[in-house]
């Protein structure tokens, strides 16, 4: 097979072990995937809005030395409550910032969900992560200035570490959302890039019905429509892949 249709570049916070293989599972054809890692945060501390805002605030020009000499065509920062704790406005200005130093189209996990929910045409969702109660508000919050209502929210009901949310399986993603489900809800979005969320996926939309977003299938999908990709085929990423390909909307 070519490898020559697109090379996505994507930035992976150092304890992350379920972004790598969820992107492999939602790679179009011909696209290659090029990792780098970002560390500047305890995983074994509890990631609460502080530490990630902290995180969100570390230097990228190391990683984007590594991994702009692949050639990268597009970058795409792969953790979703950095940003999400640092409110829409920092989102915006740290992917103008990614672009204004490789002069390369980016966009962050958490702007990708927004994309997603864009992209659907839904306002009203039921909101679930593995993140500590104040993240969870904070995510909320961000969503809320971003025009999007979060009519339920749930989380796991006690605080873990970065390396614990890694930790946790599909059948738990599945339970959550669930939970999380509401009448008033017209998606359902479960955030974080280190949850295993993609594997219920499928599921999740057959049992309610409706759209769901996970934080690495929404960066992934947002990759795609920068390199305008057909994600048609790619059963993997639920409704927003197969029913919303970029390249039908051509």
């Amino acid at each position: 097979m070519a490898r020559n249709r697109g090379r996505i570049g994507i930035i992976v916070p150092s304890s992350n072990t379920n972004l790598e293989p969820d992107c492999a599972l939602l790679t179009p054809p011909g696209i290659t995937l090029h990792f780098t890692r970002v560390g500047g945060y305890d995983v074994d501390g509890i990631p609460d809005g502080e530490e990630m805002r902290h995180f969100a605030s570390q230097s990228l020009s190391a990683a984007l030395d590594l991994l702009t000499p692949a050639d990268v065509d597009f970058i795409a920062y792969g953790c979703t409550s950095a940003t999400l704790a640092s409110g829409p406005e920092f989102d915006q200005r740290f992917q103008a910032e990614i672009t204004a130093k490789t002069g390369l189209p980016a966009v962050t996990a958490a702007g990708a969900l927004v994309e997603a929910l864009s992209t659907l045409e839904v306002s009203r969702i039921a909101f679930t992560s593995p993140y500590v109660a104040q993240l969870n508000l904070e995510s909320i919050a961000f969503l809320s200035e971003c025009g999007i209502e979060v009519v339920n929210h749930v989380g796991v009901g006690r605080d873990i570490s970065s390396r614990e949310q890694g930790l946790l399986t599909p059948d738990d993603a599945y339970e959550l959302g669930r939970r999380a489900d509401h009448s008033q809800a017209e998606a359902l979005v479960i955030s974080c890039t280190d949850f295993r969320a993609l594997e219920a996926l499928t599921a999740l939309e057959r049992d309610l019905d409706k759209p769901v977003v996970t934080s690495n299938q929404a960066l992934m999908y947002a990759s795609c429509v920068r390199l305008g990709l057909d994600t048609s085929a790619i059963k993997a990423g639920g409704r927003l892949f197969v029913e919303h390909s970029p390249k039908a909307r051509d």
